[in-house]
C-alpha cells in the first residue's frame, strides 16, 4: 500500500523564516534611530527624495506594460509554443 499524502521533508525553512523576521525588525529599529537622530537632514532631504521617487515610480510601474519592447502578443485561451 502507497500512503504518500505529499509530505514534504523539512528542509529548514523554519530558521530562514525566523532570520527574515529578526532582519525586517533590525533594519526597522536602525531606520527608528537614523530619522530620530538625522531629523533636521532627513527633512532637509525631502524634497529630492520624492523628486527621485517620481521617475523611479514610472519606470519601476510601467515595467509590465510591454512599452517599447517587441514581445509577441499572446494568444487568447492557449499557451505560447
Amino acid at each position: 500500500m502507497n500512503h504518500d499524502h505529499g509530505h514534504k521533508p523539512d528542509n529548514g525553512g523554519e530558521p530562514r523564516f525566523k532570520a527574515k523576521w529578526v532582519l525586517i525588525g533590525f533594519l526597522a529599529v536602525a531606520a527608528y534611530f537614523l530619522i530620530s537622530e538625522h531629523q533636521a537632514h532627513f527633512i532637509q532631504a525631502l524634497p529630492y527624495l520624492l523628486l527621485l521617487a517620481c521617475p523611479l515610480l514610472h519606470v519601476f510601474m510601467h515595467g509590465g506594460h510591454g512599452h517599447g519592447g517587441k514581445r509577441e502578443p499572446r494568444e487568447k485561451g492557449g499557451e505560447r509554443e
